[in-house]
């Protein structure tokens, strides 16, 4: 069997490989690794059965979605997930066969309700259930103190002292654990009885995780991160340098116009020098009477240099195929020292 540990932060995906066979699984597959994965099944000659998330993460992007679209594999969840883009659901007993890999589900609700341990010969791969030193929180939605403890208890906490425990996340380095090292130290396990494990974990004050909103829109939908929007955005949009506006500036060219898409107070409180205001939400709205010649050329700016890029996107598929995009945005221009008017 391969087996190779991806970490991004203090999150675990885990890439299982059968050598007769060649085929493969990911489990709990991060976003910014998909490249990763795929170089790593490139390498070794496999060929992706699944992929697998064991519930719906609220810390992080899953790259379920985008790796099952690209590779044609099933997206592997419980059947309780929200997420559309799952193709294969399971219930609790089912079982995954690829080559010779064996990978028996057991749902382990608690931290969410669509949570899935996944359970091989020698080892569980438990997702956020069970941590090494701790578990998986209970406070975001869909969680329950009272079944994570019988997922624990009843279940998890059952298997083969031997066995060897992979968990989702880690923020020490440790690669992985065992049941019975995890039934004598881990601290929330020493609250075995019901009532005072739910105490425990409901006094528990855990700060948000920092994406939270945008994981669970984008896990839960199958919808796109922020960042993904811009990368898609930027990829078919051209930039102008700094350097090469502040060239232009002055040249009365009806040929080209600069678009300041921030709020007006923004705008005059420093604008580049003959830019148009036209905000961002208005866009699409006033288009054809502020910019009636679509063969202009036209600069987008923003605060941040990030709208700005959305902005000259959504120009060009309005038919104004001489947009761009300022490289850095009016922060960076007045860090630069380049001059801005005020207006009011």
């Amino acid at each position: 069997m391969l087996f190779e540990t991806f970490a991004a932060g203090g999150c675990r995906s885990y890439l299982i490989g059968c050598e007769s066979s060649c085929a493969a699984v990911v489990i709990d597959p991060e976003l910014s690794l998909a490249h990763r994965y795929r170089g790593y099944l490139s390498k070794h000659g496999l060929t992706l059965r699944y992929l697998i998330d064991t519930h719906t993460h609220a810390d992080h992007f899953s790259a379920t979605r985008q790796l099952g679209k690209a590779l044609d594999v099933p997206v592997v969840m419980h059947r309780l997930s929200p997420a559309p883009h799952a193709g294969l659901r399971l219930d609790d007993g089912d079982m995954l066969i690829a080559g010779r890999l064996k990978i028996k589900a057991m749902h382990t609700p608690g931290h969410t309700r669509d949570s899935l341990c996944l359970v091989m010969e020698d080892r569980i791969f438990t997702g956020d259930t069970l941590l090494i030193g701790g578990t998986g929180r209970t406070d975001l939605p869909t969680g329950d103190p009272h079944d994570l403890h019988e997922s624990l208890f009843g279940k998890v906490l059952k298997l083969p002292g031997e066995t060897l425990v992979y968990p989702g996340h880690d923020y020490k380095g440790r690669d992985h654990s065992t049941i019975a090292d995890e039934i004598a130290s881990n601290p929330r396990l020493q609250k075995t009885e019901r009532t005072a494990f739910v105490a425990m974990m409901r006094s528990l004050d855990l700060a948000a995780p920092t994406h939270l909103t945008e994981a669970l829109r984008t896990n839960m939908s199958g919808g796109k991160t922020v960042a993904q929007l811009l990368s898609e955005a930027a990829s078919g949009v051209p930039f102008m340098s700094m350097d090469e506006l502040e060239s232009r500036l002055g040249d009365n060219s009806r040929d080209f116009v600069v678009i300041d898409l921030r709020e007006k107070d923004a705008y005059e409180a420093g604008h580049i020098s003959s830019a148009k205001h036209l905000p961002r939400g208005q866009l699409e709205l006033r288009v054809n009477t502020e910019l009636p010649d679509p063969t202009v050329r036209i600069i987008t700016c923003c605060e941040f240099g990030k709208i700005s890029i959305l902005a000259a996107a959504t120009l060009r598929e309005l038919g104004y195929m001489r947009a761009a995009a300022l490289d850095g945005g009016i922060a960076a221009w007045r860090e630069a020292g380049r001059a801005l008017e005020a207006s009011g």
